[in-house]
């Protein structure tokens, strides 16, 4: 077994034990444990928020205290701690839903967005970047000042033009490869701090 396949049975196995509905929990927890962009308290956006691991490890972390909102085109099961809408990121009443869910502005969005992958890599990340500047909007209309987000992207020739347009609204855009993400992947993580509402 290649090492990549043994990672990936690893997180897959282990996400069955401890309850977490997809490996990308883990994504989640090990960019957690390096930015910190989680905190107790905080109200939550999870855009794209299907399966819904994202949105038990972010409600774990954020506590009774705290709020988190998750929306998708998908029918999503209920998660404990955290409230669900069905719908589509580029239609405004979705948003407005959403900040509503919350009680006010977020002070973390997280996207975990990606396109059905066609198997072709430039329609592929030309279709992830799209999904993430979608997510980008969204997250200029619903983040509080000096909030946080994280994007899901994959690498290519867009990427550093993507970067370029977050700087003119974050304070610091970091790039992240999880150890729960496929090592042979061209997929990361922009890790977006401190956001300065236009």
């Amino acid at each position: 077994m290649r090492l990549a396949d043994a990672r990936r049975d690893h997180y897959r196995k282990l996400a069955r034990d401890q309850g977490f509905r997809s490996r990308a929990a883990y994504k989640l927890k090990q960019i957690n444990d390096s930015y910190h962009v989680l905190k107790k308290g905080q109200k939550v956006a999870d855009i794209g928020c299907a399966p819904g691991g994202w949105l038990q490890v972010a409600a774990g972390i954020v506590g009774s205290a705290g709020k988190v909102a998750g929306i998708d085109l998908k029918a999503v099961e209920p998660v404990a701690g955290a409230t669900i809408l069905q719908g589509s990121i580029d239609d405004p009443a979705s948003v407005k839903s959403l900040v509503e869910a919350l009680g006010g502005h977020a002070d973390v969005v997280l996207s975990d967005l990606a396109p059905n992958v066609s198997g072709m890599w430039e329609v592929d990340h030309a279709r992830q970047m799209d999904l993430t500047r979608s997510a980008l909007a969204l997250a200029r209309q619903v983040l509080g000042a000096g909030g946080s987000a994280v994007f899901k992207v994959f690498e290519g020739e867009f990427l550093s033009e993507l970067k370029e347009e977050m700087r003119k609204s974050f304070g610091k855009v970091l790039v992240s490869k999880p150890q729960a993400s496929r090592q042979e992947s061209s997929e990361m993580y922009l890790v977006c701090l401190n956001f300065r509402p236009s």
